[in-house]
């Protein structure tokens, strides 16, 4: 998520109860014994019932030894999966392969990203020329014994001569930045703290750069405190971070966040307005020639997306989907800013416009259709120049640099085809690969279609479906279906080793692009939120019942699996349907849909969610909350929740509680379980080893509790990047 974020409300009424140690037999597990508080809030009307509130506490030493019991009891339990070694050795030999980012280029410099395959943290390298070796600018595998601290931004002054970089411990949202000479290789004494849902943008004379950043929490709450009042400062290189300037704040607007890029030509800052995460925001800028020059409010009416792409002076060009759900280009002339004098010079067009950059003084669009990526040039007058020849069906990102660049750099891959990165020449228009991956693997072993089925409103949602060659429908292959659904973002075909890992195993891998994303633009994403949130859960049912009426699978063998708001997915469909699934893989999902504003940057969500002070709002939330439609005596499948400690985006309290819930309330023997990673968070920066455990034990869940009986990978194998030549 870009800026995933949440809104207030719903008192919270704290009851202190000792925690009780002791073990409490359930079916063939021996459960944690999870002690109930009696708390009940009485919303519209309507008297809730939160028995696990105190586990929204997790700096307390009850939830410390609960989390400590929980873990010794899934732990213990996949260390009696026979597969699970093989799993894990298969999955670190998948892994172990060199791999890169698309490189950046500023002041005559290139930056980019290598692992060398099982490196937890990739490491930064700078080169003047691409024929040359590089030079290593920053290992962050350094900064930490355990791979816990991560590189979350960065970025090089416009010189090439500094680079700021970020980091964030154990998995968390905040961050730190520093600034590295580059030519030294040694940082400065800059140092700045609590930035959060925030890059850095440097002047063009490199003298500092503007960021935004929270106050500093109070102590206890930094993991789970709101966020509000994020503020726009501007730091001078060499100076302390209590004498940084503050560019913008609104005392009156808790809610509102700042992103401020400084232009190309070093004239203005832009300043991109956000509130929650529906993509609208305003504009507004500064003149940086004037060092007293007001903030001008150029688009203030909250009414659409407005991403900023450049200028041509106080010519501002904008990807927008005003008047068009599916995005265009306009230009903006910032002295005459009135509706009547905007330009529309790449109109609407029946793909969705993805993304966009300015290069070579042309507009290079990546475009969604039906999912997959397609990229096409234009010039500065809307004219079509050529479209970009791609290596197959497949997710192309990067194309970024500076408007006079006659090369960029993009990385493609697919579901079964790694991310190879490769540099593209806009004048002759040819690509050609700059690094390729050698992965253990052959990509001509599987196969992907995609299809289309119809939702219980007679949506027709489309499905991207992989699986080994040759594979028989005859209702007996386990399955694993993913999915996301919500805030505006698009399921694309994407590479991924622990997709490959289950493949080789004979599983198939469907991923279904719900409403709620971004894959048709914004009608699709306005009809998976709010108030028709329950769309979302709908499409996925009806994929994995049209997965089992067309014999690829059965109730058995079908697992569901998502991530963030994916979890939400997972957990709602688990409650709705217990009776369609084989197994659930629900990970730090949104779980508790009447709190889930109450913690960090929740009350963004809202966008998506709605708030609950809306009665019907609320209805709605009430329906398809995970936690609150658990129903004791059920039988709910084999289920392993996912979270971490360290996630301040959807704090673990989510998890923590929905386990609970559905421990007491299992009507049968299929276990519940929930795994929670220490020293993690939400997922950005998990080191490499800590990843490959984790897959190995969902990967080890769902085969004992999907019957599988595990195929090996072939003995001969062919690598990816010959399979490719």
């Amino acid at each position: 998520m870009m800026f995933w974020r949440l809104s207030s409300r719903c008192c919270a009424i704290a009851i202190a109860v000792a925690f009780v140690n002791g073990i409490a037999r359930a079916n063939e597990f021996e459960y944690p014994e999870t002690k109930t508080v009696d708390v009940v809030d009485t919303i519209h009307g309507q008297k809730i019932a939160d028995p696990y509130r105190w586990l929204e506490d997790d700096n307390a030493a009850d939830t410390k030894a609960w989390v400590r019991a929980e873990n010794e009891v899934t732990f213990g339990y996949l260390e009696t999966i026979p597969e699970r070694a093989a799993i894990e050795s298969r999955l670190t030999e998948l892994w172990n392969y060199e791999r890169f980012s698309t490189p950046t280029k500023k002041g005559g410099r290139y930056f980019y990203t290598r692992n060398d395959g099982l490196q937890n943290q990739s490491v930064v390298y700078t080169v003047k020329s691409l024929s040359e070796e590089p030079k290593e600018l920053l290992d962050p595998n350094k900064l930490s014994a355990d791979g816990t601290i991560a590189l979350s931004g960065i970025r090089a002054s416009e010189d090439g001569k500094y680079f700021a970089y970020g980091v964030s411990d154990g998995g968390s949202d905040w961050q730190t930045y520093r600034v590295r000479d580059i030519d030294t290789g040694e940082d400065l004494s800059d140092k700045i703290d609590w930035i959060k849902f925030s890059g850095v943008s440097w002047t063009k004379d490199g003298d500092g750069f503007f960021y935004s950043r929270y106050d500093e929490p109070k102590a206890g709450e930094e993991l789970s405190g709101s966020n509000y009042y994020q503020k726009l400062y501007f730091h001078k290189l060499g100076t302390p971070q209590a004498d940084d300037k503050l560019i913008y704040q609104r005392p009156d607007q808790k809610d509102w966040g700042f992103g401020g890029e400084v232009t190309e030509d070093g004239k203005y800052l832009i300043i991109s307005v956000w509130q929650g995460t529906e993509r609208k925001n305003r504009i507004y800028y500064k003149d940086l020639r004037n060092e007293n020059a007001d903030i001008v409010k150029m688009l203030d009416d909250f009414d659409a997306e407005y991403s900023f792409l450049g200028n041509d002076d106080a010519t501002f060009f904008f990807k927008t989907d005003l008047s068009a759900p599916k995005g265009r280009i306009i230009s903006i002339d910032a002295k005459n800013p009135a509706r009547a004098n905007w330009k529309e010079i790449v109109p609407e067009a029946e793909e969705t416009l993805e993304g966009a950059s300015i290069l070579n003084n042309w507009f290079v669009l990546t475009y969604l259709k039906d999912a997959r990526s397609q990229v096409k040039i234009y010039d500065k007058q809307g004219k079509f120049v050529r479209e970009v020849e791609l290596p197959g069906i497949g997710s192309a990102e990067g194309f970024n640099g500076r408007s006079t660049d006659t090369e960029t750099f993009y990385s493609y891959n697919s579901f079964s085809v790694p991310t190879t990165v490769y540099h593209y020449d806009l004048i002759s228009g040819k690509s050609k690969v700059f690094k390729a991956p050698n992965v253990n693997f052959n990509p001509d072993d599987f196969v992907t279609n995609q299809v289309f089925y119809t939702s219980k409103d007679g949506a027709r949602i489309p499905m991207f479906i992989t699986h080994k060659r040759g594979l028989k429908l005859d209702g007996n292959n386990p399955t694993y279906l993913y999915g996301y659904g919500g805030f505006n973002i698009s399921l694309t075909p994407r590479f991924s080793l622990p997709n490959i890992a289950w493949l080789e195993m004979g599983g198939v891998y469907a991923q279904a692009n719900l409403r709620g994303g971004g894959e048709y633009g914004k009608a699709w994403h306005d009809a998976g939120r709010l108030l028709n949130k329950q769309n979302v859960f709908d499409d996925f049912i009806a994929a994995a019942e049209w997965l089992i009426s067309n014999k690829y699978t059965q109730t058995k063998k079908l697992a569901i699996g998502g991530g963030s708001n994916g979890g939400l997915l997972v957990g709602a469909c688990l409650v709705q349907r217990p009776d369609l699934f084989g197994a659930a893989l629900p990970a730090v999902g949104v779980l508790d849909m009447l709190r889930f504003q109450l913690f960090t940057i929740g009350h963004a969500w809202t966008s998506d969610y709605g708030k609950i002070e809306d009665e019907k709002i609320f209805k709605v939330l009430r329906s398809y909350s995970p936690y609150h439609n658990v129903k004791k005596g059920t039988c709910y499948p084999p289920t392993m929740v996912f979270t971490g400690d360290h996630d301040d985006r959807v704090v673990p309290a989510h998890s923590f509680k929905f386990a609970a819930a559905l421990q007491a309330a299992q009507g049968c023997d299929n276990p519940v379980l929930i795994r929670i990673e220490t020293r993690a968070g939400h997922g950005a920066g998990k080191p490499t080893s800590i990843v490959i455990k984790e897959v190995a034990d969902r990967w080890a869940f769902l085969v004992k509790n999907l019957d599988m009986h595990v195929e090996k990978a072939t003995e001969k194998k062919t690598t990816a990047a010959a399979a490719m030549e």
